[in-house]
């Protein structure tokens, strides 16, 4: 069904008066499309869907996981992962620690693409691996570690792109069994993380939004990939501001590959191809 502006500010403004969310700055078009879509999922009307925001902390919860998006894959668009390891990572191998932070983690699967990647440079044992996102049911999701197997199954292509070729030498090639990161049963159509790997991230609750760095640490490379186009260009800029503030000199940020960092804020940063590095 659908929803006005006028409608729409009464549920930002219920969420911000009643809750410690607020989507003020979120993009009109896209919180719109969640709205409607939430009305009809909970089969109610714009009047009982305010009220109960007002009344009910469980249900503003729920709202919340449905107004977020939460899609991820493994080693999602090879040519990001294939630039962070030929081009970033590569350049931490002298370092003593690194700190990663995946902002907008959602079910994990990148940030396991990201210790895969991290394992087979020789580098997981100095990493230290945060993940974060406002959804605990995703969260809960990523530190199981488990999935359905049919659904990743064309993703191990992105899992060969990235661990077994070279882009750059394709005569060089490695067979990195599958088997060595993921137990996999396929007759219960299931894949899990090896525990060596779910071990490894530190996982919180966490709204890019109002928190910040919540970390009392700086970091070498910061992840945050295809969240920032459900904000507004305030929201974005102010987002994009947290992750300035919280790399070390030249730490890498990384962000959607139809993201971008424009205006003013853009002078903090040297872009060099699909990677954003902070000036000193």
């Amino acid at each position: 069904m659908p929803v006005s502006p006028e409608e729409i500010n009464l549920v930002i403004d219920a969420i911000k008066s009643y809750s410690p969310y607020d989507f003020s700055d979120y993009s009109i078009k896209s919180f719109t499309r969640r709205i409607e879509k939430a009305l009809i999922d909970f089969r109610l009307d714009i009047d009982k869907l305010v009220t109960d925001i007002k009344e009910n902390p469980e249900f503003v919860e729920k709202l919340v996981k449905g107004i977020t998006v939460n899609t991820t894959e493994l080693f999602r668009d090879p040519n990001v992962w294939q630039t962070l390891r030929y081009r970033v990572l590569n350049k931490f191998s002298s370092y003593r620690k690194i700190n990663i932070w995946h902002a907008g983690s959602s079910t994990g699967q990148e940030v396991y693409s990201m210790l895969i990647l991290l394992n087979e440079m020789g580098l997981l044992e100095k990493a230290n691996v945060f993940a974060t996102d406002i959804n605990t049911d995703v969260l809960n999701k990523a530190k199981a570690g488990e999935y359905t197997y049919r659904f990743n199954l064309e993703y191990f292509d992105n899992f060969n792109k990235v661990i077994r070729e070279n882009p750059f030498n394709f005569e060089d090639f490695e067979d990195i069994p599958y088997e060595k990161y993921f137990d996999i049963d396929q007759v219960k159509d299931v894949i899990t993380v090896k525990d060596f790997l779910r071990k490894k991230p530190v996982w919180f609750k966490h709204d890019l939004v109002n928190e910040g760095n919540i970390f009392n640490t700086k970091f070498d490379l910061i992840l945050c990939r295809n969240v920032l186009i459900y904000f507004n260009t305030d929201l974005q800029n102010h987002v994009i501001n947290t992750f300035y503030k919280s790399l070390f000199r030249n730490g890498a940020l990384m962000i959607g590959v139809h993201e971008s960092i424009i205006g003013a804020i853009a002078n903090n940063f040297n872009k060099s191809g699909l990677v954003y590095i902070k000036k000193d």
